[in-house]
């Protein structure tokens, strides 16, 4: 063999070699790793807005963001004094939500939260009439020809419901004007079956997205509500039920997800986590917007999720030993109140 037959002989075993470890690193790198996109869905979005954004992708798939959704009706911080006392630390992020009309509280909340140094989300249970609470967010379906009539541009029916959204639209305004981002999460959970803004009737996923497109434009367009970040929240069986015939489009959302009651069977949910990122397509961050049951620190490292938010009371108390959220929370995998307050 001659001595140019064997140099292209080794450069064609190097560059196979090289070909095998790009295939090899490429597919065991951190999902969370892979860039996402770097501007919010809103062109006008605030500064408070922007950076938060950027903290939250600066730490998907590096860390993982403590978060926990407060009852308040035992006492105001019963969820977050309770993970102090088990832990030393606080959550970062708070969870409210405008249930019964109580928009005057959550603001109130938001903003005592936001003086510490925290992150604020809110999601909204609601009637089909954009009021009262919990039970009447899944007792109040519509039919088909009413959720046509709702959406028909003109109609009373259309006219009620913007009223409705725009009740919480003012209390987000009120933020707004205290300098407050928010990870904005409404109509939680649409891809199930018990809210009626997800309810099983024909095209129920049309409408969804139709009534979604709808609040977006009306507090993006109409009321400037520039403090927003729209997080896209699936159910726990997102992974059955097409994620791809919900998502209303990567220009109505910024941060995608899912909520999972079933992880002490599949810890830190790789299964939503691969299902949503099949129309997320690694182009946003994906959280964990509510769980009880908490994966430990290694399990999220694994599906790295940009933040957890553990629902309240029983599902925060009764579905964790002290002895785990105490390893969590002191985890340096996990961003906490402490860590943030000064950054």
């Amino acid at each position: 063999m001659s001595k140019i037959t064997k140099f292209f002989s080794r450069l064609l075993i190097i560059s196979i070699i090289v070909c095998i470890l790009f295939v090899f690193v490429s597919c065991n790198k951190n999902k969370g790793e892979q860039e996402v996109i770097n501007y919010l869905s809103n062109p006008n979005a605030t500064q408070e807005a922007k950076d938060l954004y950027n903290f939250l992708r600066a730490t998907y798939g590096h860390k993982i963001i403590s978060g926990q959704q407060e009852s308040t009706w035992i006492t105001e911080d019963y969820e977050f004094d309770y993970i102090y006392d088990c832990t030393g630390k606080y959550p970062a992020i708070r969870g409210l939500d405008f249930i019964n009309d109580d928009f005057d509280g959550v603001i109130d909340r938001a903003k005592k939260w936001h003086q510490r140094g925290g992150i604020v989300t809110i999601c909204w249970h609601c009637s089909s009439s954009f009021d009262k609470g919990y039970e009447e967010s899944q007792n109040s379906a519509l039919t088909k020809e009413q959720w046509e009539v709702m959406l028909t541009e003109g109609t009373p029916e259309y006219t009620a419901m913007i009223e409705g959204m725009d009740k919480a639209g003012a209390a987000l305004a009120k933020l707004q004007e205290a300098n407050i981002p928010v990870l904005w999460r409404p109509f939680h959970e649409f891809d199930g079956w018990w809210f009626w803004w997800g309810q099983g009737i024909e095209d129920v996923e049309d409408h969804f997205k139709a009534i979604w497109r709808i609040m977006y434009n009306r507090y993006t367009n109409d009321l400037h509500l520039n403090n927003l970040i729209w997080v896209l929240g699936y159910s726990e069986y997102c992974d059955t039920r097409g994620v791809d015939t919900y998502y209303p489009g990567d220009e109505y959302c910024d941060i995608v997800g899912a909520d999972s009651y079933f992880t002490t069977t599949y810890g830190a949910e790789e299964r939503l986590y691969e299902a949503v990122n099949e129309v997320n397509k690694s182009k946003k961050p994906m959280a964990m917007h509510e769980n009880g049951y908490l994966p430990t620190a290694e399990e999220f490292e694994e599906v790295p999720w940009v933040w957890f938010m553990t629902w309240h009371t029983n599902y925060l108390v009764d579905e964790n030993t002290t002895e785990a959220l105490n390893a969590l929370y002191n985890s340096e995998y996990v961003i906490t109140l402490e860590d943030i307050q000064n950054r």
